[in-house]
């Protein structure tokens, strides 16, 4: 069977027109990644390539963007520069996140914490250690990571965290941490 190119469909099926007349909300996943890489390879298509890479990660969208580029590389077609492009687009969709949840006035629970650190902690391979550093009214002041380790375990020097709120002056704080595993459970270390 030969291949048929996006640019022989009809209009109102190519992505970009799509895109164009019905706006952003009306393509799938895939078409959206399409858009990005542009081409296939010589035997399908990039709605279908990008439809076989996500179904690779289980249509989800947050296990692709843990992805590397050894990970897309496995998929003909899916060279250094198309996998680039993919995940930068992922990280920006990202970093929108965390520029919508930086202009909160104060943390009013754990949820508010939850919301800030997920963006930035989700996709890690590694535990990280952070503080959040607020003031009296609990507006944040500063979020600090303070140490990086490795798949299940990091340190938390009290002394980095003190410093740290005695620097920035802050009178209240809060101790983060992820877990790569996905495990929400606290361990005994915890």
């Amino acid at each position: 069977m030969e291949k048929l190119n996006i640019n022989q469909w009809a209009a109102e099926d190519r992505p970009r027109e799509k895109m164009m007349q019905k706006g952003a909300e009306a393509l799938s996943d895939a078409e959206l990644l399409a858009i990005l890489i542009g081409s296939g390879n010589t035997e399908e298509t990039a709605v279908t390539l990008m439809q076989r890479i996500l179904a690779a990660c289980g249509n989800d969208l947050n296990r692709l963007g843990k992805w590397e580029v050894r990970d897309f590389s496995r998929f003909k077609g899916m060279g250094p520069a198309k996998s680039i492009t993919v995940m930068a687009s992922l990280e920006l969709g990202k970093r929108r996140k965390l520029q919508e949840r930086s202009g909160r006035t104060a943390i009013r629970s754990s949820a508010d914490i939850y919301e800030l650190f997920h963006p930035l902690l989700c996709d890690l391979a590694t535990e990280e250690f952070w503080v959040l550093l607020m003031n009296h009214a609990a507006k944040v002041i500063d979020k600090v990571r303070i140490s990086r380790g490795g798949i299940d375990q990091t340190t938390a020097d009290v002394r980095s965290i003190l410093r740290e709120a005695l620097l920035q002056r802050a009178t209240q704080i809060a101790l983060i941490h992820n877990h790569p595993s996905g495990n929400p459970h606290p361990s005994n270390d915890d």
